[in-house]
């Protein structure tokens, strides 16, 4: 088990200067004028900004409400039971009700953690890699599909969904399996 966490530490230190590095250089191997077609990205990504503003508003308002109404402590405290029968820590229960609303939401909750448990805790961890290894879904359908005016998004919230519920179930269990 040691060995893989080392070949992991290893291999994540070059993974963004690759990215970095090499997205630009394929694009000058295959002769496409990369900092022209960057400019043109930025350009097109702040009329997307600008598009989406009121999506964002909207969803940041209803994450607020939410939170301030005490309707997450009611609902963490209603599903105590089913998730300890699960064996997830209802701690995490924030993290994979927000996560599928708001990055900075569930960013917050997770720094919330670190304070709480302190950064080196199961539950961070936990936290953590649900963080990594799902999707903001509602924010994406919300901004993405309102930036090219899509009304009805068909399988798309549900087929996200799923994907973040096993996401955030098979981070719990992995994070116990290496770290537990």
């Amino acid at each position: 088990m040691e060995t893989f966490r080392t070949v992991l530490d290893v291999l994540s230190v070059f993974v963004l200067p690759s990215i970095i590095v090499g997205f630009p250089l394929y694009g000058l191997l295959k002769k496409v004028p990369v900092y022209e077609e960057f400019v043109e990205g930025a350009k097109e990504g702040f009329n997307v900004a600008v598009m989406i503003i009121p999506y964002l508003v909207a969803i940041l308002f209803a994450i607020g409400m939410f939170r301030a109404s005490g309707a997450l402590d009611f609902l963490i405290d209603g599903l105590r039971p089913v998730l300890g029968w699960a064996g997830i820590p209802p701690e995490v229960l924030p993290m994979m009700i927000i996560r599928p609303l708001t990055g900075s939401g569930s960013a917050a909750i997770v720094l919330d953690m670190i304070q709480q448990f302190g950064e080196d805790s199961l539950l961070v961890k936990m936290a953590a890699t649900m963080f990594g290894s799902t999707e903001t879904t509602f924010y994406v359908i919300a901004v993405y599909f309102g930036a090219v005016n899509v009304k009805k998004t068909r399988h798309a919230v549900p087929a996200g969904l799923t994907a973040d519920v096993f996401a955030m179930i098979f981070a719990v269990y992995v994070v116990r399996w290496l770290f537990g």
